[in-house]
Order: structure tokens, then sequence, then C-alpha cells
């Protein structure tokens, strides 16, 4: 994740005292906006970027740094009109300083706390250190957070080799290498498949004692059928280990000795989760606390009865979600980009329907 070119992991209090030496803004500079995008991934960015060029007064609030999971990807290679594809870092930055040239605004290492509905319409949106803001309508594009490996050496060869989710599992990346993949639910399944059309080996690492335990008859025959696909059952990472980027993994099945072995690419598909309870009670989620949107939803909370929502509309009227966190979204950089961009979209349409309404 960058914030102007800099990468870091630490204490959000730590990193907000950094931000504030190097003079990036930690505050909104006004009361009340158009458009407050929650969350600085590129769907996050995208929003940004096309709502500031479109003349909405916007601002981006990010409790990190701007670029998400795709900012720890070392490269991108299937992103329109990178040839060469580029990494997340650079990516990341560029939409970074798109958004501002077109006069968005940035607040970052804050966290928002709640969004609560005016009664007038609108939404006020709470900060940490009790300060608020108001807006006419909200983005929600928070994305996930993946469900953490404790192994030795993970965290230090992220984007170099080691990848939470399949984002990654790409023909151009995966060609003629060795795969390993941690995960025995249904993405896991279906990126072993895909990968294996291109990879020279593809490997399933599977804690459970068989694959029909989590993951649907349909594709455990397809495994089956692929002959480059090899599933290790009642297994788990141990280590993984590389100077500048993957070269080994130790992995142990149960009763059996570890086992160390070359690998090219580990795709970490243990789950994701979305962190979306502090959202409010009537915006409608799925079991797993993904948000719903357009046909999705069901629940309509003081709704007006002369349309239903816009496509990438929550179950308030005029709060819009994009990218991993929604419902039903395909896990892909271009994918969120695209959603961010449709969000402006309906924006436009939702605040016409509304008139000149003032915020208080």
């Amino acid at each position: 994740m960058v914030v102007d070119g800099c990468r870091w992991v630490s204490h959000p209090t730590t990193v907000r005292k950094l931000a504030e030496a190097l003079e990036i803004c930690t505050r909104p500079k006004k009361n009340t906006y158009d458009v407050v995008i929650i969350g600085g991934g590129p769907a996050g960015l995208s929003a940004s970027v096309y709502g500031a060029s479109e003349g909405l007064s916007v601002l981006l609030i990010e409790r990190h740094a701007v670029g998400g999971q795709a900012g720890t990807s070392s490269r991108i290679e299937n992103y329109l009109g990178f040839s060469n594809g580029i990494s997340g870092d650079d990516l990341s930055e560029r939409a970074l300083k798109q958004a501002r040239r077109f006069g968005a605004e940035m607040v970052l290492t804050r966290e928002v706390t709640a969004v609560v509905a005016l009664a007038n319409g609108g939404y006020q949106i709470q900060l940490d250190g009790d300060e608020h803001i108001s807006t006419k309508t909200v983005v929600l594009t928070t994305g996930v957070e993946w469900r953490f490996l404790e192994a030795e050496g993970v965290n230090r060869l992220l984007g170099k080799g080691v990848f939470y989710g399949s984002a990654g599992a790409e023909p151009s990346n995966v060609f003629g290498k060795d795969v390993f993949i941690v995960g025995g639910g249904n993405s896991a399944g279906q990126a072993a498949v895909f990968s294996a059309n291109y990879a020279r080996s593809v490997t399933l690492l599977v804690r459970g004692d068989h694959l029909g335990e989590s993951m649907s008859q349909y594709l455990v025959k397809q495994i089956a059928g692929k002959t480059n696909i090899f599933v290790e059952t009642s297994t788990q990472i141990l280590s993984v280990s590389g100077e500048t980027r993957l070269k080994l993994i130790r992995t142990v099945r149960h009763g059996e000795e570890p086992l160390a072995r070359e690998a090219d690419l580990l795709y970490l598909m243990i789950g994701a989760k979305a962190s979306t309870t502090w959202l409010p009670r009537e915006l409608e989620r799925n079991e797993q606390g993904f948000i719903c949107t357009g046909r999705d939803v069901s629940k309509l909370t003081n709704w007006p009865a002369s349309r239903l929502p816009f496509h990438l509309e929550t179950s308030l009227a005029g709060c819009f979600c994009a990218g991993d966190v929604r419902h039903g979204s395909i896990k892909r950089v271009s994918s969120s980009v695209g959603e961010g961009s449709m969000t402006i979209s309906f924006i436009h349409q939702f605040l016409a329907l509304q008139g000149d309404a003032e915020l208080p």
C-alpha cells in the first residue's frame, strides 16, 4: 500500500503521525460533500477519479493507505493498457495522483466509525476522534480482509510469489510454473482448475480429510480429470522461503514427516471476511457480511415508492457499494475499477432525482 510513494505496515497512530509529518491530509477540509467514498482500494480510487472529473465534490477516506489488496501485487499482468503489466503500488499511486489532479480530496489514516442516515436525506459520516461531516451520497469500497495464514515467511513474501486470493492467477503468471493453492473451498477449486490449463503443475493443499467436505461435487470431478492437479489432504503449510521471491515451501501431512519442495507461486485461499458490522443495522448484508446491492436487495429502508435501487445501490437510498465487499462482485482489480466508475453514473442519476436539496 502506498501514500505518496511510501509503503508501510504499522500501528494506525504511528502511521497517522508519519502522514502528518509528510504533510499528508488527515482531516477533511469541508463540512459537506456530494460524495464520500469509504475505502481507498481500486474501486474507491476509481470512484474518486470519475466523481471529481465530473464536477462532484468528492472525499475519499482510507484508514490505512491507498491501494488495498491490489497494492500488494508485484505485477498485475492483465490490466487494460499495460501490455507489460504494472505493479499494484504503481497503479495505486497513479490513480491517487489522477484523483487529486481532478480535485478529489483524500483523507488518510482515519477510520469511519459510523454512517448515519439523516432524516431529510443524505448521511452523516462519523470519524474517529469525534469528528463528523455530511454528504449527499456514500460509496462503500472497504474491500475484504483475508483470513491470514500463520506460517513463517508468508508476510515477508507477500506479493513476491505469495498471494491471498487468486487475483494473480492469470495465464501469463502461471504458465509453465509449479503452483500451490491452500484451501478446500469452491474458490480454491476454481482457481486450481483454471491454473491447470497453463501451469506445469497445481497442488491443492487441504486441511480436511477430503475435498468433498467444503467443495462442490462438480469441481471435485473436474479436478479429478486434470492430470496435472495434485490434491494433498490433511496438510498444512509450515513455512515459505526465498531471498527476493518465493522459492521453497515446507508442508506437513498428518502423521507424516515435514516435506520441503520448490514452488513458484502460492495462493492462499482460506477464506475472506467482510468487516461490515460497524455499518447501519438497516443496511442489508448476506450471511457472510457482504453488502447487497441492486436486485439482491430485498429489504428497502426509507425507500421512495417511485423506483427500485440502482444496480450498485444498497438498501439505503443514496448509499452505493463497489468492489470486493459487494455481494456477488467479481474479485478482480479491473472489475473493482469498473464498478467504482459505475457508481458515479448512478450517483448523478440519484442526485438529479433529489434536486438541489441542501444538507444541514
